[in-house]
């Protein structure tokens, strides 16, 4: 399985938070969940972080069952809409850049 992190690193305007995540969860989740092949689909909105370390208001990772699930995905057009919709979101609430980074992960339950 691999996963597709999009790492929202700077910060919220001020006094935006609240708006922010409400933008996120009703516009931007449920076209997330459509993205095509995807066995998950995380939200975390930051909330705390250690002393000098970068801050990440929101990390996003969708999870596919290999590559070419992922790739599917990142041509369809709803991966096109949720392009259209975070420019909208980040223009009003955000500073900051957005980068992506694909791991592959193993579980092991504790």
């Amino acid at each position: 399985m691999i996963t597709r992190f999009a790492l929202f690193e700077g910060s919220i305007k001020p006094g935006k938070t609240e708006a922010f995540r409400a933008a996120v969860n009703s516009r931007l989740v449920p076209v997330w969940t459509q993205f095509p092949g995807n066995t998950d689909v995380r939200v975390s909105f930051g909330e705390e972080r250690d002393e000098g370390a970068p801050e990440f208001p929101l990390m996003l990772a969708i999870t596919y069952p290999d590559r070419a699930a992922m790739e599917g995905a990142l041509t369809s057009a709803p991966r096109s809409l949720s392009r259209e919709i975070t420019g909208e979101i980040v223009a009003e609430f955000f500073d900051g850049r957005i980068h992506h980074h694909v791991t592959e992960a193993s579980e092991y339950k504790a």
